[in-house]
């Protein structure tokens, strides 16, 4: 088969789990139990990894016309397929607990996949291939026949239910696939369910009703949401695709739906990122309350604090399972291709054994944040869990670390690391009359302190002339932008609007693109959208609103942004969808709504 592009691909998700379904028709990846299960369509990263198609007979990728459009405030995809014989539309969706509203979305999935079929002018012939291959396509499962037409398959834990509304289905030898036709004003509906073999059974849903039932959940969860600001749409849809990747049981949000999505075609730079990033946290709760979703982010507080535990002497991770696991070790599956044929294929992320100096500073950034949400006087694991973080940063501060950005190969002093070092003493100095006796504030101010005058001596490079990404580097690195958006320095410092200069001069890729370093082979959208932030904090606000329409304008047809862009190309790069990108929009959209905001 022909490798889709990574922009082809639609985005469902069920607050549980989350499905990607090509312009194809095509469902390439869905990991149905959760975020990080295994996949049972794999054919994202291997041909033979199992996908389900439902699309018009002989019309190819490059010859069919499709339009592709979101019902409002959804995930629910609605694919038009025209063809020579005339037009037909495919909804998908994931399917929500029948009568969940609000904040009911994704608390008791289901974990049933939807595709409802009408007709809209002529009569067309469609196929459906149902192939599954559990566990990331090892197994083959065994197909039966249902005595009320639907197919059953079974290998190791998984069991699926194929069924229809209107056909009888039929088991092949290693799928299920089907021909039918529909005319104008026809319908026929489909339901994947899935369910464990020694747990619980696939649940039997009507296609048509529980479609229109997911449709009024997500509108319905969306109503209690206002975002007046600049931008309204782009916002409220990168609001949804965060819902879309929270995992709903416990509150956490994974970094992206997918795993081993090159940074590079044909590269090894291809991770796992279906977890959830304590890194991100500031950014992703900031982004959070930006688009008025305040239960979202109490919840995200809770299922963090939760993951964390008591603080000791050991580096918290840099990120955690959906619902707080810390050993999620990595391994590769030598059967997988991958994507484009971009191997490792990866499951797991090691880098939640690295030391990351950042992530105590996001945290208690995070409760300054929303302390006022946490109750006065605070309770006492969060006092614990505070206190602990910013001892852990004094004492821990001047240690190399590995950077925001994960390198995996020797440990640096990352500008950035400090900063955020930083962050934490700062605003753990704000919190102390809340913390209670074990708050140290004149300990913590002295500190804190001594690592802006270091930050400020050793991060800038007369040579450069600007600051660089690490203590006595050359190399310029893009995560020095959140030293304003932080508030170490304002971007009208001297030095500071010459490194912002800087990093637009070298890192910039043309088209509003921004990459990480001089290295880096791809624009990087999250640091596309910091360097709005940053012109609008230097007093630029028309050019930071031009930059923020050229990088906005890398998303794909139905709104969604992959990690990174390829600057020749424009092709998106990475795992899909990424929470970064969607919320360095939301960020950068309120920072040219309200310039003096933090």
């Amino acid at each position: 088969m022909d490798q889709p592009t990574i922009s082809d691909y639609g985005f469902l998700s069920d607050c549980r789990s989350g499905a990607l379904v090509g312009r194809d028709g095509s469902i390439d990846w869905w990991c149905p139990d959760r975020f990080d299960s295994p996949a049972v369509f794999g054919r994202l990263l291997d041909p033979g990894a199992g996908h389900w198609r439902l699309a018009p007979v002989g019309v190819d990728r490059t010859g069919q016309r499709v339009e592709r459009t979101y019902r409002p405030d959804t995930l629910v995809l609605r694919t038009v397929h025209h063809t020579a014989q005339g037009s037909v539309a495919v909804t998908d969706a994931l399917a929500a607990e029948l009568g969940a509203r609000g904040h009911q979305l994704g608390q008791n999935s289901p974990a049933v996949l939807l595709r409802h079929v009408e007709g809209i002018s002529g009569r067309v012939r469609l196929a459906s291939d149902f192939v599954p291959r559990p566990e990331h396509g090892l197994l083959t499962p065994y197909l039966h026949d249902r005595p009320d037409g639907g197919v059953l398959a079974v290998a190791g834990a998984t069991m699926l239910e194929l069924t229809s509304d209107t056909l009888s289905l039929h088991a092949g030898q290693d799928g299920v696939y089907t021909e039918f036709e529909v005319a104008a004003g026809e319908t026929v509906g489909f339901a994947a369910a899935f369910g464990t073999a020694y747990g619980v059974a696939p649940a039997r849903l009507d296609p048509s009703d529980t479609l229109v039932e997911t449709v009024r959940a997500w509108e319905a969860y969306r109503e209690t949401h206002r975002y007046e600001g600049c931008y309204p749409d782009l916002v409220r849809h990168s609001a949804v695709v965060l819902t879309g990747l929270t995992y709903a049981r416990s509150g956490a949000v994974a970094a992206a739906l997918t795993t081993s999505l090159p940074e590079q075609l044909g590269g090894e730079r291809n991770y796992d990122y279906r977890y959830a990033w304590l890194r991100d946290f500031s950014m992703t709760l900031r982004a959070l309350w930006v688009a008025a979703c305040p239960s979202e982010a109490s919840r995200l507080f809770t299922w963090a604090a939760r993951s964390i535990g008591r603080v000791g002497a050991d580096p918290v991770p840099v990120l955690f399972g959906l619902t707080g696991e810390r050993d999620i070790s990595e391994h590769a599956a030598e059967h997988l291709r991958g994507y484009a044929d971009s191997r490792p294929v990866r499951f797991g992320n090691d880098a939640w054994r690295q030391r990351q100096l950042d992530v105590p500073g996001e945290v208690v950034a995070a409760v300054w944040r929303l302390h006022h949400l946490l109750g006065d006087p605070l309770d006492y694991e969060v006092r614990e869990m505070v206190c602990g973080l910013t001892e852990q940063v004094a004492d821990t501060w001047r240690l190399p670390d590995r950077g925001m950005w994960e390198t995996r190969d020797v440990d640096r002093h990352y500008l950035s690391s400090k900063v955020l070092c930083w962050v934490a003493l700062d605003r753990a100095v704000v919190l102390a009359p809340r913390l209670g006796e074990r708050a140290d504030p004149q300990r913590w101010a002295a500190i804190r302190d001594e690592i802006r005058a270091t930050v400020l001596r050793e991060g800038w490079n007369e040579r450069v002339g600007a600051y660089t990404g690490a203590f006595g580097s050359d190399e310029l690195d893009a995560s020095v932008l959140f030293l304003p958006v932080v508030g170490f320095l304002p971007a009208t410092d001297p030095r500071m609007r010459a490194t912002i200069d800087a990093v637009e001069r070298v890192l910039g890729a043309g088209g509003g693109l921004v990459r990480r370093w001089a290295t880096d082979p791809a624009g990087f959208l999250l640091c596309s959208f910091l360097l709005v932030e940053c012109l609008v904090l230097a007093g630029e606000r028309e050019r930071a609103g031009a930059l923020f329409e050229r990088a906005a304008g890398y998303a794909n047809d139905v709104g969604l942004f992959s990690e990174q862009i390829d600057p020749y190309t424009g092709a998106q790069l990475g795992n899909t969808p990424q929470a970064l990108s969607h919320i360095g929009l939301i960020n950068a959209a309120w920072r040219l709504t309200e310039p003096t905001t933090d």
